[in-house]
């Protein structure tokens, strides 16, 4: 298919324009439900951190980091860590990096 359960989560099409080179290289793998950005924050996490830890997901991929990701999606899902942004329901729109 033409997503994975585990890899950077898609986005807008209309962020592709906005991306830096690097940031860009999240799309190096298929998307997926849930990633490293994810459990390592989600809507709390800046665009720009997310973007980082797509890349390092990208750099670092391996069934050992797919696994640690998918028991932590479980773990933070039961505990609804992460949920929301503070003062947004989902995330602000991704407008670029300064």
């Amino acid at each position: 298919g033409e997503m994975s359960l585990v890899g950077p989560r898609p986005l807008l099409m209309r962020y592709l324009e906005r991306y830096t080179p690097e940031q860009i290289r999240r799309h190096e793998v298929k998307p997926g439900i849930t990633g490293w950005a994810q459990v390592s924050g989600r809507n709390t996490l800046s665009w720009e951190e997310k973007f980082a830890l797509d890349v390092w997901y990208v750099d670092n991929y391996s069934l050992g980091l797919d696994i640690k990701i998918l028991f932590l999606t479980l773990w933070k899902t039961v505990r609804r860590e992460g949920i929301s942004q503070a003062g947004h329901a989902t995330m602000e729109e991704f407008f670029g990096s300064q």
